[in-house]
Formats: structure tokens, C-alpha cells, sequence
């Protein structure tokens, strides 16, 4: 709850900086509370059991962290096991490649021994971070970068 402020302008700016909807954002508006709630714990998103983890700084909220813990055919296509954005004014400070790190972490806790993580192909930020953790290029589809990180040990899914 104390970083519903900070959540709510973060998320916003980077709605205005992609040209993307912000009715999603109507919700956690009127009531923060229940909007967090929603996202707790394991849901059923993308037709897989994901979850959805928030960095915070104190009072900010730096960015979302989402891990798929398998992958549907679309997903493993595009999309992958690991998704995440980190908003302004936090950008190119290392904290997406620490979040990525983390969802390694918790990939790597579910059994998985190799994860697929996408971005856009004109995503140069984003390859980099990837690249960083251990990413190995695996070509391209529907416009996505594709890459494997190898976990080391667990079952593939």
C-alpha cells in the first residue's frame, strides 16, 4: 500500500511513453487495496500459473517482474517464462537485470532447468539485460528476440 502513489504515476508515464491504454489503471485507482490483493500469490494468467512480483524502493515502485511457470504454445513462441519493465524515471540504473536475476531465482525454484525470455526486436535495453543474465540467442518470431537461459538443473517445461 505505500507505494500506491508511485505505482499509480509510474505505470501511467509509461502508458503515455508507449501510446498504450491506461483504463487498466481505473482499478487500482478507486481501490489499491483490492487491485493488490488480485495479484497476489499464483493467478491464472496467459492460460499458465504465473506470478506477478513489484520492486520497490521504499515508498517507489520501481518496476513488475511476471514468471510464467510453464508455457503454453503461443507463450513459448512468444512471450516465454519471464516478463518484466521497469518504469521511469528508474530506467538504466541495473535494475532490470537484477529483476531478471531474481525471476531466474524463481524460476529455478519452480524445477525448471532453462527459461525462454523475449523482447522486442528494436529492445536494445532489454537484449542487454537478457544477454547479461545468460541469454543465448535462439532466432526471432513475431517481431521478438528470442532467447534460453540455461537454470542448470530441474525439469524442462
Amino acid at each position: 500500500m505505500d507505494v500506491r502513489v508511485s505505482y499509480l504515476v509510474g505505470e501511467q508515464a509509461d502508458c503515455m511513453l508507449r501510446g498504450t491504454p491506461m483504463h487498466w489503471l481505473e482499478a487500482a485507482s478507486e481501490d489499491f487495496a483490492r487491485f493488490v490483493a488480485a495479484r497476489r500469490g499464483v493467478q491464472i494468467r496467459w492460460g499458465v500459473p504465473s506470478t506477478v512480483f513489484w520492486y520497490v524502493s521504499g515508498e517507489y515502485y520501481l518496476g513488475t517482474l511476471v514468471v510464467r511457470h510453464q508455457l503454453t504454445p503461443e507463450l513459448a513462441e512468444t512471450g516465454g517464462h519471464i516478463g518484466y519493465h521497469v518504469v521511469a524515471p528508474w530506467r538504466r540504473q541495473g535494475h532490470a537485470t537484477r529483476m531478471l536475476a531474481a525471476g531466474l531465482e524463481q524460476c529455478r525454484g519452480l524445477g525448471l532447468d532453462r527459461v525462454l525470455v523475449t523482447c522486442a526486436i528494436d529492445n536494445e535495453p532489454s537484449r542487454r539485460v537478457i544477454l547479461a543474465n545468460g541469454g543465448v540467442p535462439d532466432g526471432q518470431q513475431d517481431g521478438e528476440d528470442r532467447f534460453w537461459i540455461s537454470l542448470g538443473r530441474g525439469r524442462h517445461s
